[in-house]
């Protein structure tokens, strides 16, 4: 019972820090870019016509 218990709690944990990576990755590709991460969204004005 306590490893089905640690194995949630351990893929909880895994998940979320995945996601954070992943935030994180993306906005530094949007500030490589010269866009500005707002929220997780990438707003570059740079070349729109």
């Amino acid at each position: 019972m306590f490893g089905l218990i640690r194995l949630v709690v351990l893929s909880s944990l895994t998940f979320v820090a995945g996601v954070f990576f992943e935030r994180h990755n993306v906005s530094e590709a949007c500030t490589a870019r010269g866009g500005l991460s707002i929220d997780g969204l990438c707003l570059v004005t740079e070349g729109l016509q």
